[in-house]
């Protein structure tokens, strides 16, 4: 979703990114300070309240861009690092 952001899109799928990358980045950001991972659990929070759609930032169309592409990557990496190890359950595939 952070991705296709980048293009242009109406307005409702930027709020509905909103609370979307805020809840995951919050949930992402409890995950890792569980998993005493302080540095991802700092940036999954700023994320986190960056699009916090209940007080959002006013920045311009460049700059949201820009963060766009710096959070897909962020999430895209962690899934790379905490990816690793099953804590709820599921079993892995060989």
């Amino acid at each position: 979703m952070l991705l296709w952001a980048i293009l242009p899109n109406p307005y409702p799928y930027y709020m509905l990114l909103r609370v979307i990358v805020c809840a995951v980045g919050a949930y992402s950001a409890f995950m890792a300070y569980q998993k005493k991972e302080v540095g991802w659990a700092w940036m999954f929070g700023i994320t986190a309240a960056l699009f916090n759609p209940f007080e959002p930032a006013s920045l311009t169309k460049e700059i949201w861009m820009f963060l766009n592409f710096v959070c897909a990557m962020i999430f895209l990496r962690s899934m790379k690092v905490f990816g690793k190890t099953d804590d709820i359950g599921v079993k892995k595939l060989k």
